[in-house]
């Protein structure tokens, strides 16, 4: 059985994240951090067992960012899901112009008489599971 402080996030980013929030003269008590720290593993594995079942029933064994937006929108979290979604056009955006000016910056390595990636090594390095 997996121990329970092992599923969830350390206590030191969940403080550091509610820290961003409050004014800088603001203190945060040990048991504040621990409660938000449960709170937050709890949500995150609701809404995860959420996306894993939907994967479950399509026979795939990857959860990916679009499962996690559906599970947001499906148990009522739409505006979260929202903003996550965007966030996630905007990620795999980027993550597509890396890819194509590491094919440009390989390509003209090539041409120099460097060492080059395949196309198959640039797809693995960008490769997205959620």
């Amino acid at each position: 059985m997996v121990d329970e402080q092992d599923r969830a996030l350390p206590i030191a980013n969940v403080g550091r994240i509610m820290k961003q929030i409050l004014p800088p003269s603001a203190k945060i008590s040990k048991e504040g951090k621990q409660l938000m720290q449960e709170c937050v593993t709890e949500f995150i594995s609701f809404v995860t067992g959420e996306a894993s079942d939907k994967c479950h029933k399509e026979n795939r064994k990857t959860v990916n960012g679009d499962d996690i937006c559906w599970a947001l929108s499906s148990l009522g979290f739409d505006n979260y899901a929202e903003a996550i979604g965007r966030y996630l056009h905007k990620y795999r955006q980027l993550e597509r112009e890396k890819m194509t000016k590491n094919r440009l910056d390989s390509t003209k390595e090539n041409h120099e008489g460097l060492p080059t990636k395949t196309t198959t090594q640039l797809e693995q390095q960008t490769q997205i599971d959620l």
